[in-house]
């Protein structure tokens, strides 16, 4: 009998141990990584994280990584990429480099105000076709948000065309972002985020493009006092997250997943809108200046920079086709 109690024991602490593994495994930990911090970026980290919560309980474990506390903007994308981290937001001009098709959002004109982004990338065909849009670079787009409209952040004020003559501006590694400048006379340089302000300090750069929700959050207004709204384009953030990882969750657990990001970036959409003219009216309460370029002289910016899309969207028969998609949803949701 006491040989039997033994072996029924030992039996139990072996189930035990055999059933301990598959419990932890149960559950999973995403880390959710970004380069910005209380911005529409971060609010949609948050709010996705309710939503998840929500649907899947504790299954999921989610840890939101704001400011860069996991790297630079490159070094977070291939994270993703490898699978050490699960799920990054970003403009969609980082992922350019992994998928050309993501400049599309960034084209000059292309949205008259947030409202219209918001239409376009919630259309529902539309939002199906972004979602695995990347899939073959190994990202599935779980959010896609209005982030806010471009801008110039300047030592000096750029109050003229010909003020841009000579400035060295950090902009996104982009065709879109670069040629634009070259075209105004300026020296556009690739910088992350996190190397902007001493390179301001330090003189190795005059001036930056960026939405006015990261210019306040960072608090550049102490660094620089210039803006001047250029109204050309606008950026768009979306939340990629490696695919291998997502397929290897249950089944549940992957339509939690689906569904807290488009219920997140609906949430959201308000918020961003609203945070602009927050942002604004920060920069003028902390001395800041903004700026507006004459209407002769926008007028000729955009018809510049609409030349420079054109050519740049036509050198890439994939681009080019997704541009003429994008701009068939635009159509089918005019802003204003």
């Amino acid at each position: 009998m006491k040989a039997l109690t033994n072996l029924t024991i030992g039996s139990t602490l072996v189930l035990a141990a055999l059933a301990a593994p598959l419990t932890a495994e149960a559950q999973t930990t995403m880390k959710l990584a970004s380069a910005t911090i209380n911005d529409v970026q971060h609010q949609w980290q948050q709010v996705f994280t309710e939503e998840l919560a929500e649907r899947v309980g504790d299954a999921v474990t989610v840890e939101i990584y704001p400011a860069s506390q996991l790297g630079t903007i490159p070094r977070m994308l291939e994270g993703v990429l490898l699978g050490t981290i699960e799920s990054f937001i970003t403009p969609t001009a980082f992922l350019v480099g992994t998928d050309p098709r993501f400049q599309v959002f960034g084209a000059p004109g292309l949205f008259e105000d947030g409202a219209q982004v918001g239409a376009v990338l919630h259309d529902p065909d539309y939002r199906d076709h972004i979602e695995t849009m990347a899939l073959d670079s190994g990202l599935r787009v779980i959010g896609a948000i209005y982030n806010s409209p471009i801008l110039i952040l300047s030592v000096e004020p750029t109050e003229t065309l010909a003020d841009f003559e000579g400035l060295r501006v950090r902009t996104f590694a982009t065709p879109l972002q670069m040629a634009p400048m070259e075209a105004l006379g300026a020296s556009p340089l690739p910088l992350a985020l996190s190397e902007v302000v001493p390179a301001l300090q330090s003189g190795a750069i005059d001036a930056m493009l960026a939405g006015m929700p990261i210019l306040t959050a960072f608090q550049y207004y102490d660094v620089a006092e210039y803006v001047t709204d250029l109204n050309f384009a606008t950026v768009v953030s979306v939340n990629v997250i490696n695919e291998a990882w997502f397929q290897s969750q249950p089944e549940d657990v992957q339509t939690a997943i689906l569904e807290a990001g488009r219920a997140a970036e609906q949430e959201v959409l308000q918020w961003g809108i609203d945070n602009v003219g927050r942002s604004n009216q920060v920069w003028l309460d902390n001395g800041g200046q903004i700026l507006d370029l004459s209407d002769s002289d926008m007028a000729e910016m955009r018809a510049m920079f609409a030349e420079i899309a054109a050519e740049i969207m036509a050198a890439d028969p994939a681009v080019e086709a997704e541009y003429q998609r994008l701009l068939g949803v635009v159509e089918a949701h005019p802003g204003g």
